[in-house]
């Protein structure tokens, strides 16, 4: 089971520079279950469950994102648990 759980959303230049694929390589590099999509406001949403110190190394990786990204905001809410084991992208 996942020591901390929490929900994220992105702001700024995050849709259309890649954001969810490389949310996707960065979490699973970090051991971490999930999931990303992209919002209709242009903003990308994301779960991310597991160790403690690996969800916040995952935040303040959001905080700057792949090379094309503009990340303006990360906002983070704890979420409820998942289900699961693997990081996806939704659609």
């Amino acid at each position: 089971m996942a020591d901390k759980t929490v929900k994220a959303r992105i702001t700024g230049r995050v849709q259309g520079v890649s954001y969810r694929a490389w949310t996707r390589e960065a979490a699973r590099a970090q051991g971490l279950s999930g999931w990303v999509r992209n919002c209709a406001d242009g903003s990308v949403e994301a779960v991310f469950a597991g160790d403690r110190a690996a969800v916040d190394a995952m935040i303040a990786a959001c905080r700057k994102g792949p090379p094309a990204a503009r990340v303006d905001n990360v906002e983070t809410a704890d979420a409820a648990a998942l289900q699961g084991d693997d990081f996806e992208i939704r659609y």
